[in-house]
């Protein structure tokens, strides 16, 4: 299970800021790669890496959203069963995106908002790694 904190900016290393940096010109299109984005912004490439799927900025917001991956095995009704588990804990779909099974294996990522959520983010990603036909559950990015 993972463990996330909220924590004031001023006690985290700079690299970590820069890192959020980088991604926001890179999702907003200012640069067209992690090179130019890094070089902007004063990290390394490797400091980029190795903490650009670990650091996110919380804003204060009553919209929050999260972004998930995960892999399905290429059986009738899987999808179905995670979006029911998804339904219970109150969270809403916004986009579904799922690709063409290949090798037998669909890989599918989930915008949710998760303003109503009745459990937390880290429960929700258990439980649909629970399920019989999922693997690589993954939170990509919460805001």
């Amino acid at each position: 299970m993972n463990n996330y904190y909220v924590v004031d900016k001023s006690l985290l290393p700079e690299s970590f800021g820069r890192v959020i940096e980088a991604r926001k010109l890179l999702n907003n299109g200012k640069v067209k790669n992690v090179s130019e984005a890094v070089k902007i912004v004063g990290i390394s490439r490797a400091s980029y890496y190795k903490y650009k799927d670990f650091v996110y900025e919380a804003e204060n917001s009553t919209h929050r959203k999260a972004v998930i991956s995960f892999l399905l095995n290429h059986k009738s009704g899987i999808l179905s069963e995670v979006l029911n588990g998804i339904s219970k804990t109150n969270a809403n779909v916004l986009t579904i995106n799922q690709n063409i099974p290949i090798n037998n294996m669909a890989n599918v990522v989930i915008s949710l908002d998760i303003n109503h959520m009745n459990i937390s983010v880290d429960e929700m990603l258990d439980k649909i790694r629970n399920l019989k036909d999922t693997s690589k559950v993954r939170l990509i990015t919460i805001e």
